[in-house]
């Protein structure tokens, strides 16, 4: 029972969505299917007869069908199971159907799938198996949806020669354990890369727990990460798990790893080198067993070379590099890119009619997009908004003709300088304190005061 709630809570999303149908005569497998699924879809509708299924089609319009393929006594042959499954695909041709069997019969399953079934799962089933298989068939049911929701929540490939490059790397490295780098402008879409990887991956069944490295405090970076253990400091009323603990299993994504500050980029070397941690307060080591995918869209090995970053830490997030080119060097892309965000939006705002003019489409070709796929997104909702009548032209389309100025990053402060240059002489000494004191021109007890001050 704690194993089938523990892949049970590794398939809890924060929103349980979409419904699924589940027809299969065995009452049990019913009972125990819904439980196991009630977590991860809003909405489950059992039947032990398939005669009801036309109605459930028009009445629950199911996201997913898992399809028992046998119903009268004593036959195995798959017949029924085939026979609903093209009654199925017929009436809700967007609904995705796994069949379900005791019989593993490699034949039957190639047939089902020629047929239109999305997958195939073998009786006595595992839990985890299944509950992946429907998780994959519901989010490809809610991809095909709407073409327009690929750049949110799955890949866009398209057809250039770096994406397809791409593309051709990722399905072979996903399926391993590889730590992964994805490097990239902001808004080429890292975060939708990585949630790709982790479904692609042999951790699909775990959790994708991102984690957002420049909006975490540098006091709060342990808690955060690691967890801790009830009284290790004033609100600290209960233990509690940190983001290591709960990606157990699945997948551990670092955006803005870059974002990360000299000394704590130790602490996270330490717990990736040893593959446990220990949570603020505690003191026992607690093996992790994640997959770890970083992002950031600054230059790490500028980053190294100036010592604001740690070598040894880039060599062990590193293991795999994938860059994620902008889309002014990919412009061929871009009409159908926005064709994807225009039909979203005219629907979502109720102009269903809208197109672009061809001057629109030679526009939006031709300017540079410096926020990338982001920005293509929010200048077509805006055109949508704005456009009068049902053509939008390249009045409509406004982009940034310049570079966005970026923050400086030189320090702004006496402090802010005070610190950057400790410590990226701690960097670059190793931390041997006597050397960088003396590099530092000042004593040890004035270095240790000052390490305290800046939380170094």
């Amino acid at each position: 029972m704690f194993a089938f709630l523990a892949i049970r809570k590794y398939f809890c999303n924060e929103m349980k969505q979409g419904t699924i149908l589940i027809v299969d005569d065995n009452r049990n497998i019913l009972a125990s299917v819904k439980m196991l699924l009630e977590d991860t879809f809003e909405r489950i509708v059992t039947m032990a007869n398939p005669n009801g299924i036309p109605a459930r089609l028009r009445d629950d319009k199911p996201d997913v069908v898992l399809l028992d393929m046998n119903f009268q006594g004593g036959t195995n042959n798959g017949n029924e199971g085939l026979y609903w499954l093209r009654l199925i695909k017929k009436a809700r041709p967007q609904a995705q159907v796994v069949l379900f069997t005791a019989y593993a019969d490699i034949e039957l399953a190639v047939t089902g799938i020629k047929e239109g079934a999305a997958d195939f799962v073998v009786k006595p089933f595992d839990n985890a198996k299944l509950l992946s298989t429907l998780t994959d068939a519901y989010k490809k049911n809610h991809c095909n949806k709407n073409a327009a929701h690929r750049e949110e929540g799955c890949m866009y490939w398209g057809k250039s020669p770096q994406m397809q490059a791409l593309r051709a790397m990722v399905e072979k490295v996903a399926a391993t354990d590889a730590n992964i780098l994805i490097t990239g402008e902001n808004g080429t879409g890292k975060e939708v890369l990585t949630n790709e990887i982790h479904r692609m991956s042999l951790r699909s069944g775990g959790r994708l727990m991102p984690v957002d490295m420049g909006a975490i405090s540098e006091t709060l970076f342990e808690s955060e990460l690691f967890g801790h253990v009830k009284g290790a400091f004033t609100d600290a009323k209960a233990d509690c798990p940190g983001k290591f603990e709960l990606a157990e299993g699945g997948t551990l994504f670092l955006d803005e790893i870059g974002n990360l500050s000299y000394s704590l980029q130790a602490k996270l070397l330490t717990a990736l080198q040893r593959r446990s941690i220990v949570r603020v307060g505690g003191t026992g080591q607690i093996p992790i067993d994640v997959r770890l995918i970083c992002a950031t869209n600054r230059d790490l090995r500028q980053m190294v070379a100036r010592g604001e970053f740690r070598e040894d830490l880039l060599y062990r997030i590193n293991t795999i590099h994938l860059h994620l080119p902008p889309l002014r060097e990919r412009t061929d892309e871009i009409p159908e890119l926005a064709g994807m965000f225009l039909s979203r939006y005219a629907a979502m705002y109720n102009k269903p009619e809208m197109v672009f003019s061809p001057a629109a489409g030679q526009k939006m070709k031709s300017l540079p997009w410096y926020g990338n796929i982001r920005e293509l997104q929010h200048a077509v909702e805006k055109a949508v908004i704005l456009g009068e009548g049902n053509v939008i032209t390249e009045n409509d389309i406004s982009g940034d003709p310049a570079p966005k100025a970026r923050p400086s990053e030189e320090p702004q402060t006496i402090d802010e300088m005070e610190r950057r240059l400790i410590e990226r002489t701690m960097g670059e000494n190793g931390g041997n304190m006597s050397a960088v004191a003396q590099k530092l021109g000042v004593t040890r007890q004035t270095l240790y005061n000052k390490i305290k001050k800046y939380g170094l």
